[in-house]
């Protein structure tokens, strides 16, 4: 049990910004005084503890900031180990050099969430005052400058106050006055402020569970692909077992035939592997067909199980309205009778299935006499025609996870009433019983999750695939441009909270911009509707090429060869903002000012003609225009944007989706590219300067056919390119 630290005591002249933000950060509200000593932490039982790197182990531990598992803490202990050096001036800019690099491609410095070591190296370089500041200002650290930038932006609750309290213009020096809570409009203590974006919200422990003995199971149906539903399942999973350094399997549920194939088995496991998800073992319900044939006899012998040829429809009725069946007081004889008639899948088997006798009067319908089997004569995907009967999954499930030493089943809220008959089930089966640990389903707005439904538009052909970009499936977002990092840390932010949340797409996407506008390339791109010319009468009558960065802030991203020319084309959009004499910025060009327009007769820009002005200020125009030379060497565009499958947020109880079909959630324009994208690559993510953030879905391969490249969302609700 954590004890109350009772004060934090420091130096007048060195606050530990560290520990401090930490607390913050952790919603801990500790009392500080200074003191001629070095940090410390005085408890209620009269014990401490003392020094800067000390405290910030300990607040890391409390606050489960120190990672996922066991190697990344680890990591976090070798990069404490490190962070001093930015306390040694002849280093400092050596150490920011080095962690520059290191974030390159990363959103925190350990793993997908925030940990101590981030807040040790950010309130290290907070803690230099104009030092940082002036580095922040300059080119030379972008990585480490976009990740400082977003925590504090993240984060600015609490590390706003620690700056403004502990850090003055020169540096560490006397401690300011803060705002007080009123003052910043804030009710409430910090716990209360930080609750919903300081940190995951994984403070939750799986019942009974002990170090290195956790074993959990994540378990889809081989019948569609992994969705971003599946995806939070997916990584609670792997989260619990590498906090309780236990193992995590996966176990495919493939107890319906109908639906299932080995299509969506080998796709399940891409996705898996996507998602980064480590297992020990892949396992299959159907591995366990004999058990669960011999655990159904045992249960009708012992007079717990019974078959019933109660049509479908008529049973359901019955179920709901607490009416038992007339089949369920047959003898054990007529009921082991028409169980042989099932598994022989006969005419008269096929009209039987095997119901649970449990209770028929509970309030708890899922207890009214469940079904256990039913017949089916579609052939398995993996086992052929075997089998003519297979277990529902409310069956198989309880028994498969008990057999296969799972400690804790994760479920997703929506199952909560069927927990008791989970339980029910093992109890009669004479089986160990199995903890059941809930969590909140992910819901997204405009979203369908039900593999029902996003069958059907596969098969109706309203889309391309289950990897289409409209779908949330794993694929189907990540062919839209999304990175797995920004899934990954998405919904761990989401935590193991059990409330029902409906998420929007837009922080999704958000997440994404930060992690990719940093370092993707940028290119030019026109659109190819009513493009303007714009001669230039003073323009080169040679065409001359300069070679240029990609992206002016990340020199990882490569470079570009740009070709200047008399004679240019921009945006129709763009030409019909342009005065007569009026002057503006050609990017990556100069200034030019344009003398003539040409209209035709409905007042549209058809050709414009001005002269190169390259001593002009940038600063001073008010269109910052993109622009492509007239050559040959351009490359034919696709631009395709989507918006959502259906036009209402939320499907109310019953409602059916096919009345809210969107009927429009494809878009495409025709644009002409940069001579430099047909070195794109398939799956290559970009930018269109002025345009937004794209994928390449189609790439180069001869003039005639256009690159295709796919609209990224940024998170500012533009769901369309047009």
């Amino acid at each position: 049990m954590t004890m109350e630290i009772k004060v934090l005591s420091f130096p007048a002249d060195s606050p530990p910004l560290s520990v401090i933000a930490a607390t913050k950060l952790a919603g801990i509200t500790i009392p500080t005084e200074t003191s001629g000593s070095a940090p410390t932490f005085s408890f209620s039982n009269g014990s401490k503890l003392q020094g800067t790197y000390v405290l910030l182990r300990y607040i890391g531990r409390v606050a489960n900031f120190y990672g996922q598992n066991a190697y990344e803490a680890g990591e976090i202990d070798e990069w404490l180990d490190y962070t001093p050096v930015f306390s040694s001036g002849s280093e400092f800019e050596n150490a920011c050099t080095y962690v520059d690099k290191y974030l390159e491609r990363r959103t925190f410095v350990v793993g997908h969430s925030l940990s101590i070591v981030d807040i040790a190296i950010w309130s290290a370089l907070a803690g230099t005052g104009q030092r940082w500041d002036s580095l922040r200002k300059s080119k030379k650290y972008q990585n480490l400058v976009r990740w400082f930038n977003s925590l504090s932006a993240e984060y600015s609750d609490s590390l706003d106050e620690v700056t403004a309290t502990y850090v003055s213009k020169k540096g560490l020096g006397k401690p300011t006055a803060a705002k007080s809570k009123e003052q910043q409009g804030v009710k409430g203590d910090v716990s209360e402020k930080g609750k919903a974006g300081s940190r995951p919200s994984f403070e939750v422990d799986l019942p009974d569970a002990e170090i290195g003995k956790v074993r959990l199971r994540f378990a889809p149906e081989p019948s569609g692909y992994l969705h971003i539903g599946h995806s939070k399942a997916a990584l609670l999973n792997q989260y619990f077992a590498q906090r309780y350094q236990g193992q995590l399997i996966v176990r495919f549920d493939d107890t319906n035939p109908a639906k299932e194939s080995n299509e969506f088995v080998d796709n399940l496991l891409k996705d898996i592997e996507t998602l980064g998800i480590k297992y020990e073992t892949v396992t299959y319900t159907s591995d366990y067909f004999p058990d669960l044939m011999e655990m159904a006899e045992n249960l009708i012998r012992q007079g717990k199980a019974y078959v019933d040829d109660t049509p479908r429809e008529q049973m359901q009725k019955e179920r709901m309205d607490g009416i038992e069946s007339k089949c369920r007081n047959n003898s054990i004889e007529e009921n082991m009778k028409l169980w042989k008639e099932m598994i022989a899948g006969s005419e008269r088997g096929l009209e039987c299935c095997l119901r649970g006798k449990l209770d028929m009067q509970d309030p708890n319908k899922s207890l009214r006499d469940p079904v256990y089997y039913r017949c089916n004569p579609i052939p398995h995907h993996r086992i052929g025609s075997k089998y003519k009967v297979y277990p529902t999954y409310d069956f198989a499930c309880p028994f498969v996870d008990a057999k296969e030493g799972i400690t804790h089943a994760l479920r997703s809220s929506e199952y909560h009433d069927r927990n008791a008959q989970y339980y029910r089930i093992q109890e009669d089966l004479g089986v160990r019983k199995v903890h059941i640990y809930e969590f909140s389903r992910l819901n997204m707005v405009y979203t369908l999750l039900s593999k029902r439904k996003l069958l059907w538009f596969v098969q109706n052909g309203k889309v391309d695939g289950w990897d289409d970009p409209r779908f949330p499936t794993v694929q189907g977002i990540v062919r839209r441009g999304l990175l797995v990092e920004a899934l990954i840390q998405f919904i761990l932010e989401q935590g193991a909270s059990k409330n029902l949340n409906l998420m929007e797409w837009d922080k999704l996407w958000t997440i994404n911009k930060k992690i990719i506008d940093p370092v993707c390339p940028r290119h030019t791109a026109v659109i190819e509707d009513r493009r303007v010319l714009l001669t230039l009468t003073d323009g080169p009558d040679k065409p001359f090429v300069r070679i240029i960065p990609r992206h002016k802030k990340y020199e990882g991203a490569g470079e570009k060869a740009t070709t200047y020319t008399k004679r240019i084309w921009i945006d129709h959009a763009d030409a019909q903002l342009i005065s007569a004499n009026e002057e503006i910025t050609l990017m990556d060009w100069g200034n030019a000012i344009v003398k003539e327009i040409s209209r035709d007769q409905d007042g549209n820009v058809t050709q414009l003609s001005g002269f190169l002005h390259l001593e002009g200020s940038v600063k001073n125009t008010k269109l910052k225009l993109t622009w492509l030379p007239e050559t040959n060497e351009l490359v034919n565009l696709t631009l395709v944007g989507f918006d959502y499958l259906i036009t209402k947020k939320k499907l109310e109880e019953g409602e059916d989706f096919l009345d809210v079909l969107n009927p429009c959630t494809r878009f495409e324009t025709a644009a002409i590219g940069d001579s430099n994208m047909r070195n794109l690559k398939r799956g290559e993510i970009l930018q269109l300067e002025r345009k937004g953030y794209f994928r390449c879905d189609v790439p180069f391969t001869r003039s005639s056919k256009p690159v295709v490249l796919f609209a990224i969302p940024d998170g500012r609700q533009q769901a369309v390119f047009k």
